[in-house]
């Protein structure tokens, strides 16, 4: 899990992001040290690149994605899952009970967990039936 200071500039965060082969950097507080956001490509393309801003004008605190969705390390999968459905994010910080930070959670590792439990065909199935779903939904 990579980290960067609020203070630090958007420009910081995706150079960070490249170097270190990652799609996101949590946010942390340099007086405190502890997370005050996330901040994804995701949102540098939405709040930086699509606005028309530079990256090098902007401050990681004004385009992260803020409070963090946190979870206990010993929660099932399957909780994780549903925490980020319902709370429409793509990123679970992992603390335990005292608030430190263990790590994060993607959805690549969910994709891992999935290839160790399933046969790959039952994996192409499931997911092709979710999209069908969604599709159906979205109709």
């Amino acid at each position: 899990m990579e980290t960067i200071n609020l203070d630090n500039t958007a420009y910081e965060a995706a150079k960070k992001m490249r170097d270190r082969k990652v799609s996101s950097l949590v946010v942390v507080d340099g007086k405190n040290g502890r997370p005050a956001g996330i901040i994804t490509e995701r949102d540098l393309t939405r709040r930086v690149c699509a606005e028309g801003v530079s990256s090098r004008d902007v401050l990681v605190q004004k385009v992260m994605s803020a409070p963090l969705v946190t979870i206990d390390p010993n929660s099932p999968v399957e909780v994780a899952a549903d925490n980020m459905i319902h709370e429409k994010v793509r990123h679970l910080l992992v603390t335990d009970k005292d608030g430190k930070t263990l790590g994060i959670i993607t959805p690549t590792d969910f994709g891992k967990v999935l290839s160790e439990r399933m046969d790959m065909d039952e994996v192409n199935s499931l997911i092709l039936k979710a999209v069908q779903e969604e599709s159906s939904y979205n109709s």
